[in-house]
């Protein structure tokens, strides 16, 4: 569809996943586009007719159907391919007369019945499927003059010397299909290997995943947010606040381990420790909290200063500008209590933005009778202060609060309630360092002033 080639691209530039050839990155091995590979495909059509390994069929849609209806579970092969239109029982000056009229056609692949195939599967071991439940699988169709994937990705694997086919358990049952081709074409030697990977199942573990379970749990499946022409959005990763190691580590555990206790990787570590045969046969249960676990330990693992930046965006929305150095700071102080990057403005505004009012619940519990005289004094002391870092303010106010024999944990709540609006927030003491003292002394000023 379009716009689908750019969003996959995007996807993995994002997931930092580098393609070593390929669509826009070239190769030895192109073009990369099946699209564009149509004379390849129709070369080795060719050569299976030829060998008498498939056979051409002219049988229309109503004709099949109608074929359905007459017999139960109809299948096109051995047993009924007979008694069909196609070029085993028709003659051929007919079925050369009908592609000169133009009548479309498919190309059918012959398969023998009776016929025990075995894959060796890297993670599934040696399965054996019998080729008589296997239909004449359709191979090319005239009518678009493309091949089906069944034949595009036989050829492509072989002339672009495909090592590995990896993919989803769902294309198990195609494997004889494949195993079948090779051998039509000779190419037994270059046969790849083999490894279906399991389902991603439902977060409840019934049922392969679906964006529907997005949705209904609040989650999203797509890497990016992904918009086609449908105009139905489909909500992404990116667009969610996770930060793309995080979507790779935690994608790669499931349905996979490294044989050791590790859960937080790096792409490096992951690609040392990887091993095919540590796959899961069965599937792996999607649990979208463990991604916002994994989310929460990146943004733990990266600088302040990353994580600043990608803050800087958050603030502009709210209409906040502050110096960097202190977007650094309050990030290091608070990052260990989100686990997206969007969240730090929840718990940390009030660094960036003075109340405008003040928590009713935490006021009630908090601002005492004598707390807008205790405020007023503690002022004072604070205006007096020449060493502002955290250690110098909290040695001066201890000693006054001693002195004065007040009660700490009163004098420290009206103190945060003064500054932060509600009982939220980091030592009070770096709060007041952050803020410095002319706004430390604004906001204790209007406290008093407003809860009297």
């Amino acid at each position: 569809v379009p716009g689908a080639e750019e969003y996959i691209l995007e996807s993995f530039k994002w997931l930092g996943i580098h393609f070593d050839e390929g669509v826009s990155f070239g190769g030895e091995h192109g073009p990369y586009r099946q699209s564009e590979r149509r004379d390849i495909y129709k070369k080795y059509v060719q050569v299976l007719l030829e060998n008498g390994k498939a056979y051409i069929a002219f049988d229309t849609l109503e004709e099949l159907d109608a074929k359905r209806a007459e017999i139960a579970n109809f299948q096109y092969d051995a047993s009924t391919r007979g008694m069909m239109r196609n070029s085993l029982t028709m003659p051929e000056e007919e079925v050369d007369a009908l592609i000169a009229e133009g009548k479309q056609y498919v190309v059918r692949f012959k398969i023998e019945p009776n016929e025990d195939i075995r894959v060796n599967d890297l993670i599934r071991g040696e399965v054996i499927i019998n080729s008589s439940i296997l239909d004449d699988k359709v191979l090319y169709k005239s009518a678009d003059e493309l091949p089906t994937y069944h034949l595009a990705n036989i050829v492509d694997d072989h002339l672009m010397e495909v090592s590995h086919v990896i993919r989803g358990e769902e294309w198990l049952p195609s494997a004889p299909l494949h195993v079948l081709l090779y051998r039509a074409f000779g190419w037994e030697d270059t046969m790849p290997e083999f490894a279906h990977l399991p389902l991603l199942l439902k977060p409840e573990g019934n049922g392969k995943l679906s964006k529907r379970d997005g949705d209904r749990l609040g989650f999203p499946v797509f890497p990016l947010e992904w918009r086609p022409e449908s105009g139905e959005v489909s909500s992404g990763y990116r667009e969610s606040g996770y930060l793309p190691e995080a979507v790779i580590n935690f994608l790669a555990l499931l349905g996979w381990n490294p044989g050791n206790d590790q859960e937080v990787m790096s792409m490096d570590e992951m690609i040392k420790l990887f091993d095919i045969h540590r796959c899961s046969k069965s599937g792996a249960k999607f649990d979208y909290k463990k991604g916002i676990w994994f989310n929460h330990q990146y943004i733990q693992l990266k600088p302040n200063e990353e994580i600043a930046e990608l803050f800087l965006p958050v603030l502009k929305e709210h209409g906040v500008e502050a110096p960097f150095e202190k977007v650094v700071t309050v990030v290091g102080m608070m990052k260990d209590r989100v686990s997206f990057i969007k969240e730090l403005w929840d718990v940390c505004s009030f660094f960036f933005v003075a109340p405008a009012e003040y928590d009713e619940k935490t006021v009630k519990k908090r601002w005492k009778e004598d707390s807008a005289k205790c405020m007023t004094e503690l002022a004072e002391v604070i205006a007096g202060i020449e060493d502002f870092s955290i250690e110098g303010q909290e040695r001066v106010v201890m000693d006054w609060i001693a002195e004065k024999g007040y009660h700490t944990g009163n004098i420290m709540n009206a103190f945060r309630l003064t500054l932060v609006g509600e009982g939220k927030g980091p030592h009070m003491f770096d709060i007041s360092w952050v803020l410095g003292k002319e706004e430390t002394l604004a906001r204790m000023k209007r406290a008093v002033e407003v809860l009297k």
